[in-house]
């Protein structure tokens, strides 16, 4: 616990680089939150048909491990968001997601450029599955498979 500790410790540069951070609240349905916002900026929509959406996404430094790949976080954070996007209303809150399981197959390095795809599985009720395939656009290598579940507490029908 303390070689953790330790390793989080932010040196004097580090805490006044921090300490600058302006960080404005988030406006609920008017912008994207930071979190939003770091994880996704950059993803760009290729195509969009009933229950599929196929996206474009290159690599940044902000999402890669210390050995320069797309840190596996970052994997289950698009598979998150990819696969919950396909289920959502707009106008109403995101879905609840339930369960992820993701099997990483490959690795994706800084600037490879990844095709995102997501397709729902099936509805019963208000429970969504979808399955989010993660390739690399110029080899067509599986990087990761994920299947998500989700919950619609607003009880849609779609």
């Amino acid at each position: 616990m303390e070689e953790a500790k330790e390793f989080l410790q932010l040196n004097k540069e580090e805490a006044e680089s921090v300490s600058r951070l302006t960080i404005h609240p988030h406006r609920l349905g008017f912008q994207c939150s930071f979190y939003e916002d770091f994880a996704l900026r950059g993803i760009r929509v290729d195509s969009v048909q009933p229950g599929f959406v196929s996206c474009t996404f290159r690599v940044p430094p902000r999402l890669t491990d210390k050995s320069g790949n797309l840190a596996t976080g970052a994997v289950a954070n698009l598979v998150d968001e990819v696969g919950g996007a396909i289920v959502h209303v707009e106008g109403l809150t995101m879905n609840v997601s339930v369960d992820m399981s993701i099997s990483f197959l490959g690795t994706a390095k800084l600037n490879d450029e990844l095709q995102i795809t997501s397709k729902v599985l099936g509805r019963r009720g208000s429970y969504s599955g979808t399955v989010v395939l993660v390739r690399n656009k110029v080899t067509g290598e599986l990087i990761a498979e994920g299947r998500h579940s989700l919950f619609d507490k607003h009880g849609s029908k779609l």
